[in-house]
Parts: C-alpha cells; structure tokens; sequence
C-alpha cells in the first residue's frame, strides 16, 4: 500500500501523586486546555480532556508514529512543569508515576466522551480507586493490587 491508514483512540488514565486532590476545581478547565494545547503541539487530536481533583482522562487519536508511553510521558511532563511555573499553587505539583492507556473502538468515542465530561457527577459516588480498577476489570488486564497504588 502506498498510503498508511489508521484508527487509534487510546483513553489515558493519570493520576495526582499518591492521589492527593490538587487540581482544584478553578483551574480545572486551564489545566485540560494546556493538556489538548500539548497534545496539538505533538500532532496528536485531543477528543475530550477532563478529570476530576484527583486525577486526569484524556481520550486521544493518535498517529501509529507515536507510542502511548511516549506520548503520555509528553503529556504529563509537560502539564506538569506548566501547572508549577504558571499556576501559583501553594505545594509543587506532582503525576504518580504509572498511568492506565485504554483501547478504544470508533463505535464507543461518544460514550467515553461523556464519561470523562461527567466526571464530577459520579465521583462523589465513586472513587478514583474503584474507577481505576474498573477499567482494568472491563479491560481484562491483570494486575496485582498490592503493587497498583504505591
């Protein structure tokens, strides 16, 4: 073929550092704008961002160049130095260091993207904890729950 064509959605899963509830609810929609202003900048299409004060879901399309690692670690990283120079918090800001990346089929993007835009709604009646394990359940990935929060 002399062309590639592709069709890659991943949900990405990150949260605050020992998910400690540091995005405040005022600087929220900032922080999702700079996170799709990044994710622009790396040719990348941000279909929906949003989280709660805990933690952050990103639902991307992605090219077949760039590997999910990479471009959470870009995502990350990037938010974060933003978040500390420019937002004036009273502590420095930090990402636990793992992430979830989930697989996502053109047929459930709307879905996954009213999730992530309800995300305030459910959480009161749900924690980030039970949210995340979730996903890996529906997404039959293995883990070891002694290890998953540390």
């Amino acid at each position: 073929m002399a062309e590639t064509y592709s069709s890659l959605h991943v949900h990405f899963v990150f949260s605050t550092k020992d998910r400690q509830p540091t995005l405040r609810a005022d600087l929220r929609k900032r922080i999702w704008r700079y996170i799709g202003g990044i994710a622009r900048k790396q040719e990348l299409k941000a279909i929906e961002i949003g989280g709660a004060a805990d933690h952050i879901h990103a639902l991307l399309s992605m090219a077949p160049t760039m590997a999910p690692a990479d471009a959470v670690k870009i995502l990350k990283g990037n938010s974060s130095k933003w978040i500390n120079e420019s937002l004036g918090l009273p502590c420095r800001f930090e990402r636990q260091e793992g992430y979830g990346a989930f697989s996502v089929s053109c047929s459930q993007i709307d879905k996954i993207v009213a999730y992530i835009r309800n995300q305030e709604k459910h959480h009161p009646k749900k924690s980030f904890q039970q949210e995340y394990l979730g996903f890996l359940k529906k997404h039959r990935i293995e883990y070891d729950e002694r290890y998953i929060w540390s």
